[in-house]
């Protein structure tokens, strides 16, 4: 399996290792702990603190940095839980959906125009409209694809939400519920309940466990511990403990996403470029205010990520440094994600001026 300690995986060539002791400590447990210094020149300006669990398929913490039972909201990274029921209906019904259009159902996408195109052809298939999205209206998140609108004096719409994906994805649950579609933004609707049903299935958690809240996009979100959302993303890679319908469609979504990462996030996108570089074999999603999850199948592996201010800057390095930690990734994959590993800084010049460091060493439970 893997050794964090293996010598060669360490940040250690970096000179990270003197910084592992920034931890702070209430009667002998970690609960919160420096992950990432900001340094302009060799000066730590700034650095963010956070939390990260690793547990197996039973959700036994094996790796852990903070307080695991830190709760956070999932934010994003439940798209890949929220999709489960989705596609256990749609095989239930032999709704044939492509790999791609699975995959955009997850995503928090760029609003590129190949994104757009999966969301409409989702909608397409249960004769619903683009103005059936409740997500609202969203300036694509990729830059050129932007800009090129933007000079056409394009009307953008709610196929362009980051989220578009995933309300598609619960329309046609609404659909196949025979439920109403014009509600099921509400927690009330059968679509929002057989899906926190399924995020209290996969994370262990109880039902009165989960706080609910509203996300950016409309839609209920559930507040977790990071124990639990690792836990959750573990199961999602192993159909060791599940029925045999769920097994089956979380291999779709893995399959699905594995195959199309592009369609998960998108041009220069960590999420997308993770699943590129591993070729499949690490699967993560990220959430906003520096929440990510990831499931690695074949350690039967899930890792929950949670930085304290929020800030998605840290998150990345975070990731990259864990699984270099845990020897899940090889010294090839480790130098193609190098820029998401120490992200540079550059002033308005365009010079160098400084980088994010991981400044952590994962803790045996």
């Amino acid at each position: 399996m893997f050794n964090p300690y293996d010598e060669s995986s360490s940040s250690s060539k970096h000179g990270n290792t003197s910084n592992f002791q920034n931890i702070v400590k209430l009667k002998g447990v970690t609960f919160l702990s420096i992950i990432i210094h900001v340094k302009r020149g060799s000066v730590i300006e700034s650095q963010h603190n956070g939390y990260i669990v690793v547990t197996d398929i039973n959700g036994q913490i094996i790796y852990h940095l903070g307080d695991p039972e830190y709760k956070t909201f999932a934010r994003s990274s439940a798209k890949i839980l929220q999709a489960i029921p989705i596609i256990e209906e749609t095989s239930k019904n032999n709704i044939d959906l492509s790999d791609e259009e699975i995959a955009v159902i997850c995503s928090s996408h760029n609003g590129e125009a190949d994104h757009v195109n999966k969301v409409k052809s989702i909608l397409d298939k249960f004769n619903l409209s683009p103005s059936h999205l409740l997500c609202g209206e969203q300036q694509p998140l990729h830059k050129e694809t932007r800009e090129k609108l933007l000079r056409k004096n394009f009307k953008f719409t709610t196929l362009h939400n980051t989220c578009s994906g995933k309300h598609a994805g619960m329309l046609i649950l609404a659909k196949l519920l025979n439920s109403p579609i014009e509600s099921y933004l509400s927690i009330d609707h059968p679509v929002q309940q057989v899906m926190l049903n399924t995020i209290v299935e996969m994370s262990g958690a109880k039902m009165n466990e989960v706080d609910i809240a509203k996300d950016g996009c409309g839609v209920p979100v559930f507040g977790l511990s990071v124990h639990q959302l690792a836990k959750a993303y573990a199961k999602i890679g192993s159909s060791y403990s599940l029925s045999e319908n769920r097994a089956l469609a979380c291999k779709k979504i893995l399959k699905a996403i594995s195959k199309h990462p592009f369609y998960l996030a998108g041009t220069d996108r960590f999420d997308t470029h993770l699943i590129h570089v591993t070729q499949g074999r690490i699967i993560g999603k990220m959430g906003n205010e520096g929440v990510f999850a990831l499931t690695i199948p074949t350690e039967e592996l899930g890792i929950a990520v949670k930085v304290s201010d929020g800030a998605e800057r840290a998150s990345y390095p975070t990731v990259v440094e864990t699984l270099s930690q845990l020897n899940l990734i090889s010294t090839y994959e480790k130098e193609k994600l190098e820029r998401f590993h120490y992200p540079i800084i550059k002033n308005r010049r365009d010079e160098v001026v400084g980088r994010l460091e991981p400044a952590f060493k994962l803790l045996r439970a």
